[in-house]
């Protein structure tokens, strides 16, 4: 019988847990702690030391949204989210400006699952919970820009699957590099 897991918001109390994945995984692809979709982003200034305390102040401020898929107590995978002005910064931004006419409401920044545990579903739920955690928060259009499963090695694979965004809702906008996609879906509040 597989482990349950659960769906936690990225928050003071779960810092623990997301810290203990990011430290597990070498703070993600190039140390970066999802820190490469904000506005100061990451680049050869920053280090991993650097990238961990940015996302930890921006937690310790209430300023960092994501679902994190919790089994047996550890974070396993988690889902990055925010508005436009929170996650500026886009895999193929130039060809994206070119063709955006509206900007989203939310953004689905950074998609990750622990070695281990890809292939099982986690970046669904991951996904899920943060569509639920968005629409807590109010309505609106949510945009992700993923690609199709196998153009990327798994763990490269940050803006999550194409299949996984269909599966739950998200329809194709348009293409913006030679294998990402825009999706959008609407996300009602919760009543």
């Amino acid at each position: 019988m597989a482990p349950e897991l659960t769906i936690r918001a990225l928050a003071p109390s779960t810092w623990p847990a997301f810290a203990g994945l990011a430290d597990n995984s070498d703070g993600f692809p190039s140390g970066c702690w999802c820190m490469a979709f904000h506005s100061k982003g990451v680049g050869k200034e920053t280090t991993p030391a650097m990238n961990r305390e940015r996302e930890q102040t921006r937690v310790l401020e209430d300023r960092a949204h994501a679902a994190l898929v919790i089994e047996d107590d550890s974070c396993v995978g988690w889902c990055q989210f925010g508005t436009p002005e929170e996650l500026p910064k886009i895999k193929s931004r130039a060809a994206y400006e070119k063709t955006a006419t509206n900007l989203p409401d939310w953004r689905i920044g950074c998609c990750y699952v622990a070695k281990g545990h890809r292939g099982q579903r986690v970046a669904e739920a991951a996904l899920a919970g943060a569509l639920e955690l968005i629409a807590g928060r109010g309505s609106g259009v949510v945009e992700g820009y993923p690609e199709p499963a196998g153009s990327l090695p798994a763990g490269f694979l940050s803006n999550g699957t194409l299949s996984t965004n269909e599966r739950l809702g998200f329809t194709r906008d348009r293409m913006i590099g030679n294998h990402r996609w825009v999706v959008t879906r609407v996300v009602e509040p919760v009543t």
